[in-house]
């Protein structure tokens, strides 16, 4: 099984849609993906990332199906009096662990530093690798060990679009790194495509591999005043 990410396109935040630069980054995208081999194409419920996932769906003849559980994350005070810094941003607040205290940001002590163990993200960060691993299962992965365990043969191709924070968590949670260490090493752009593949035949244990991260080259073909490559 291969699994196509993709962030979604330069949003309109408070209208929760593309702007016109990400409408042509979307298609851009889709033109992409045009010749992978996609057997599915899921989305967040959110409307930026579900108008970018309709022209991958639209060139391949799907229908875009919704995971709810991948819209954007939350953060910030999870209780009155927590009195988080930076209004608790996950991005600014991996980076200050790192600096302030980086024994806490390795392994699973990040979990327990007040930045995130007060923090409305870890809730999200529960609750999206739970269901992220459900969603795996029906494709023959059940998660065992921090890794996988392959129960029967897929060779499907899936693509998934969704949002900066909420993919943080899958890339945290499938690749068994520290969620700081995501938020600090890993930024990807708008409509940026990465590749994790799930190799093995059934009853194998499986490794997800990182096959490709944060690719924009194709967007390289769009006149630089259309570009918005957000950090």
């Amino acid at each position: 099984m291969r699994l196509i990410f993709v962030r979604h396109g330069e949003p309109d935040y408070i209208n929760d849609c593309l702007t016109e630069n990400g409408i042509i980054q979307a298609e851009c995208t889709a033109e992409r993906l045009r010749d992978e081999p996609i057997t599915a194409v899921f989305s967040s419920p959110m409307g930026r990332a579900f108008k970018t996932a309709s022209f991958t769906a639209d060139k391949h003849g799907l229908i875009v199906q919704k995971l709810d559980f991948m819209h954007e994350i939350d953060w910030g005070d999870a209780y009155d009096g927590a009195g988080l810094p930076n209004d608790g941003h996950p991005g600014t607040l991996a980076n200050m662990l790192y600096n302030e205290c980086p024994s806490s940001a390795g392994g699973e002590s990040w979990r327990e530093h007040r930045y995130f163990g007060d923090n409305r993200c870890l809730g999200y960060y529960e609750t999206i690798s739970r269901r992220f691993d459900e969603f795996l299962a029906g494709f023959g992965l059940i998660r065992e060990n921090a890794v996988y365990r392959c129960e029967r043969e897929c060779g499907d191709t899936v693509a998934l679009f969704a949002h900066g924070g909420s993919g943080a968590v899958m890339f945290s949670h499938v690749l068994n790194l520290p969620f700081p260490y995501v938020l600090a090493a890993m930024p990807y752009g708008v409509c940026s495509v990465s590749v994790i593949e799930f190799c093995r035949g059934a009853g194998k244990t499986v490794v997800p591999r990182l096959e490709l991260f944060n690719d924009m080259r194709h967007l390289e073909s769009v006149k630089p005043e259309k570009l918005v490559f957000e950090k």
